[in-house]
């Protein structure tokens, strides 16, 4: 079994911080995060989440029997010394009887509900999780400088436009960059907004992108606002725009 698959290893993952991996699966996992980074990595990235998730949840004072139990279990307190009734007692100190049947009954109806809680959290941000599809690209074009120097990256897909600026790009504070697209047709070029000046943006793909033959992207220099004639005003760079 490939337990390196992301899916598989995401919800392993969350099954060890939740609690609900046990035995020689736990055991198993445990090792495998010795062996393995990503498995750490998902491990500690689950932590994150269900901690985040922990703190905006109200607390819940649990009944003093639950914790009676807890401390038999872990051997800090004695079993004859708890407030637990046995066979051989009927009664209550109060003198009523208790039924033990409806005292498993509660137990384990607790214990259903912590359980189903629990599986719920785990589906919940086993969804979440999901990894969103990224976009197809169909083109792409890189805008370098004079030295060959990446300065922009533009993907196209068919709904978005992702602008990444490189380090390499230094902004004017009295200036802004315009992108054209070159028409293969010869027409004049058609604006495709300011570009980015740090990190970058995604955009809505231009309907006109898509639906004329490119002969290449430009590059302008413009006032700030971008260019008032409708028409590039000094041509920096031009960069082809390729199908992929």
């Amino acid at each position: 079994m490939n337990y390196l698959k992301e899916e598989r290893l995401n919800a392993l993952a969350a099954e060890y911080v939740v609690g609900t991996l046990r035995g020689k699966a736990r055991t198993r996992y445990q090792k495998l995060m010795m062996q393995y980074q990503a498995v750490s990595d998902a491990t500690a990235q689950w932590e994150q989440y269900l901690t985040g998730f922990a703190e905006t949840l109200p607390p819940v004072t649990p009944p003093d029997n639950v914790w009676e139990s807890i401390q038999i279990k872990l051997g800090h307190k004695a079993a004859n010394d708890a407030h637990v009734v046995s066979d051989t007692q009927p009664s209550s100190k109060s003198g009523q009887v208790i039924d033990f049947e409806k005292e498993k009954q509660k137990r384990w109806k607790s214990l259903s509900f912590i359980s189903t809680a629990a599986a719920m959290v785990l589906a919940v941000l086993l969804f979440v999780m999901q990894p969103v599809p990224a976009p197809v690209v169909s083109h792409i074009a890189v805008v370098n400088n004079a030295d060959n120097t990446p300065l922009w990256v533009i993907e196209v897909s068919g709904d978005s436009m992702n602008v990444k600026v490189t380090d390499a790009f230094i902004a004017l504070s009295d200036k802004d960059y315009e992108l054209w697209m070159v028409p293969a047709n010869g027409e004049a070029p058609i604006s495709l907004g300011l570009l980015p000046e740090a990190n970058g943006d995604t955009r809505p793909t231009p309907d006109i992108l898509l639906s004329q033959s490119i002969a290449a992207l430009a590059v302008s220099l413009e006032a700030p606002g971008g260019s008032v004639t409708g028409a590039p005003t000094e041509v920096l760079y031009i960069a082809p725009i390729v199908s992929v």
